[in-house]
């Protein structure tokens, strides 16, 4: 360690001069940090009606994308038996022959398959998938903002330890300046305040849902 004090009254202390050894470092640390703030019971609790809330969001998208496969299906059925239903009773008609309805039934039962797909789909677009989506994102928003309250309490914490061994570590002749901005701390709370946008801007995407909703009913 080489300096002047009487040039340089200012003094750095760094674990190291090599810049790359301290950006690993320091990534490592903010690493172990993040992870720790996510262990936090109220932040995975959070993850937890998260996940939740994008399964069930998940299951009503699969049901809508079968139903619609079913609808297709069954109309283009339902058109062909029609027809054909159609063809034999003229035939039938033409020849002399006493008029056949038999495929009226089977034309019945598609049309009555067709018609509850239809209204099961419709409720799906017009309320479940709205409302699941509505849930998913104020639960996505509630996790972001878990994870931040996470990352600023880690953070609180490494704060108040540094100053701790920092007020041992001094007299009371020194005067010790303290930024943390560039450090692990800082890094943290430049992360939650990123989850804290997003969670907003989440939040806002919720609201105008629900009031796209209420006004739909």
């Amino acid at each position: 360690m080489s300096f002047d004090i009487a040039r340089t009254s200012t003094l750095q202390a760094v674990a190291t001069l090599d810049q790359g050894l301290l950006v690993d470092d320091l990534q490592q640390r903010v690493e172990a940090a993040v992870r720790q703030a996510e262990a936090l019971p109220e932040v995975v609790a959070a993850f937890e009606a998260r996940r939740a809330a994008q399964d069930r969001l998940a299951q009503f998208r699969k049901a809508e994308r079968a139903l619609s496969s079913f609808a297709k299906e069954t109309g283009e059925r339902l058109a062909a038996v029609r027809e054909a239903s159609l063809d034999a009773l003229i035939a039938c008609a033409s020849s002399g022959d006493k008029l056949d309805f038999k495929a009226g039934s089977e034309l019945a039962g598609l049309d009555s398959r067709a018609r509850q797909a239809s209204r099961a789909i419709e409720r799906l677009v017009e309320r479940l998938l709205p409302e699941a989506q509505r849930i998913h994102l104020r639960e996505e928003s509630h996790a972001y903002l878990a994870q931040a309250r996470g990352l600023e309490q880690v953070a609180q914490e490494r704060a108040e330890k540094v100053l701790e061994q920092l007020r041992e570590a001094v007299n009371d002749e020194v005067v010790l300046p303290v930024d943390m901005s560039k450090g692990v701390c800082g890094a943290l709370l430049a992360q939650a305040a990123e989850l804290r946008q997003r969670a907003l801007q989440l939040s806002e995407s919720a609201d105008s849902l629900e009031k796209t909703l209420r006004r739909s009913l």
